[in-house]
């Protein structure tokens, strides 16, 4: 095993009941796999959960400095720099880098859990 990080997961990866995140809040996950570890963080709204890597496109710094800090007034925010991200897609509206998509980890529910899929859903 290594320390090495890296930006996907396999998909098939049960990560826990939908009810470890609070409706509107977010919830950082450490995945420790052969090639490195992965650092991401899942949004839920309702029943669905949106999946990002932890990693800030204007700086590459992991976003939040407080564990599972992401939210702010219903956007993704990053602590560092002030940006500001949406939730359905990662689209900054907001801070140093407007315009520019936080990295998708691709996430999904099935029969209330959150588990890890392949890039195409």
């Amino acid at each position: 095993m290594t320390d090495t990080r890296v930006f996907a997961t396999p998909a098939g990866v049960t990560l826990g009941p939908l009810d470890l995140i609070a409706d509107g809040q977010a919830r950082n996950f450490v995945l420790q796999m052969r090639a490195g570890r992965f650092h991401g963080f899942v949004v839920r709204r309702g029943d669905e959960a949106f999946g990002y890597v932890d990693r800030c496109p204007h700086a590459g710094v992991p976003l939040a400095q407080e564990l599972d800090g992401y939210m702010a007034g219903g956007l993704i925010a990053c602590s560092w720099h002030g940006a500001l991200f949406q939730v359905s897609d990662g689209l900054c509206v907001g801070g140093p880098c407007v315009g520019q998509h936080l990295t998708p980890w691709p996430v999904g529910v099935e029969n209330g859990m959150l588990v890890t899929r392949n890039a195409a859903g």
